[in-house]
């Protein structure tokens, strides 16, 4: 099997346009959580989610282009365009077949659907735009992505619900692993932060309906009360090794193991013992090669929701054995909610940041956990100590559980 490594990071969140400001917003406990700016919820039961700020899209990429893309699609090219500066690839020197996308979205754009929904019962169907479905289908981003960055090589939509990221990651990765590909962009994309979107996540009943932006997004924490729907993109540049060092490529981490598995059991609840999570974490950390002692940090998916935090917790459990008490643990939708598509492609680049730094993020705002959860939930401040290995779990609706694990280069 090739080796694989990271060497570029590209990232639009809630608490940071770049890697940079949201890695530094991160180290400074923001959360990017407040009203919603998009549409008047006087009628919701939910008023806050984390959105993105100021982003403006002819400041990544040509205007014209931007016209032709939804917010989801935007996202996912400015942090791609992000991630090429970042790695140093000169893409004129590249074979453009061997360079691909993995970049996926959960849903795509529900706000030109609603937009031409309206039209449609209100105008008739020839008001339609005709660019909806184009606008609109999830495998635009990474379409996009591969038309503005030209490249020409395999290009992907993993669609896995809360997963995506993950799983676009680890599709990214394996397409290295196997010679497919010598250089990947990877990642997630997600702007369901919408009338629809909101409507629906808060009939399911998953949404908080907490009123204060810093208690809204709790994970582990007992007044959790379900998750805060945010956006953004998270693309990172995957390489094989041999070529990333042939151009003397800056490496942040290698991609050490992947695993995945599937709940087989509902389509919105975990299972309940955890235990296909945990079959996950533990086929992500046998091919790292890591022993249960050697996994430094877990970034949890974390949402703040009672059977997530609960569930994933046992799993971790199952997944460590005794170790798992002696793991930090913390979820960074603490602080930018819940990116749904996009969360394990910024979550990602959060365990690459962590080793690189050697700094683990707490909880914000986690104050007291309860029974069963009695692991090492980072709460207060970060811990500053040296990451030599990191794993990032993403669970899905449908019961999709994906983990990569991430480890120091050397």
């Amino acid at each position: 099997m090739k080796r694989v490594v990271v060497t570029g990071l590209g990232a639009v969140t809630p608490i940071g346009l770049n890697t940079e400001e949201f890695w530094n917003s991160v180290k400074n406990n923001t959360v990017g959580i407040s009203e919603i700016t998009g549409f008047d919820t006087t009628d919701y039961k939910v008023h806050l989610a984390a959105e993105v700020k100021n982003f403006n899209a002819a400041d990544y990429m040509d205007f014209k282009a931007a016209r032709r893309m939804e917010k989801f699609s935007q996202f996912a090219v400015a942090a791609a365009f992000e991630a090429l500066k970042d790695s140093g690839l000169e893409l004129e020197k590249e074979d453009p077949y061997s360079i691909g996308v993995s970049v996926g979205s959960g849903i795509g754009s529900l706000s030109v659907m609603e937009a031409n929904h309206k039209k449609l019962l209100e105008k008739g169907p020839s008001r339609i735009n005709p660019l909806l479905v184009p606008l609109m289908i999830t495998n635009m981003a990474a379409g996009n992505v591969s038309i503005q960055l030209g490249l020409k090589g395999k290009s992907i939509n993993v669609v896995t619900a809360c997963a995506t990221g993950t799983n676009s990651i680890g599709e990214a990765f394996r397409s290295i692993q196997h010679g497919e590909a010598d250089v990947m962009f990877a990642g997630g994309t997600e702007s369901s932060v919408t009338p629809i979107g909101i409507a629906g996540f808060s009939a399911l009943t998953a949404l908080s309906e907490s009123t204060d932006p810093l208690r809204a997004s709790i994970p582990f924490d007992k007044d959790r009360s379900g998750f805060v729907m945010g956006e953004g993109a998270g693309v990172v540049v995957l390489e094989e090794l041999e070529h990333a060092l042939k151009r003397n490529a800056k490496i942040y981490a290698e991609v050490a193991g992947y695993g995945c598995s599937s709940d087989a059991y509902h389509i919105t609840s975990p299972l309940e013992d955890g235990s296909a999570a945990a079959h996950a974490m533990q086929l992500a950390v046998k091919e790292a090669g890591l022993k249960p002692d050697e996994v430094d940090y877990i970034n949890a998916h974390g949402t703040g929701t009672h059977h997530n935090d609960l569930f994933e917790t046992r799993a971790i459990k199952l997944a460590f054995g005794d170790t798992a008490y002696n793991i930090p643990i913390s979820s960074t939708k603490s602080m930018i909610g819940h990116l749904l598509g996009a969360a394990g492609a910024v979550e990602f680049i959060t365990c690459v940041k962590t080793i690189e730094e050697g700094y683990i993020h707490p909880n914000v705002g986690l104050d007291k956990t309860e029974d069963e959860m009695d692991l090492n939930y980072v709460r207060g401040t970060g811990l500053k100590r040296e990451v030599k290995a990191a794993i990032s779990n993403s669970l899905g609706f449908g019961g999709h559980n994906a983990t990569i694990a991430v480890r120091k280069f050397v």
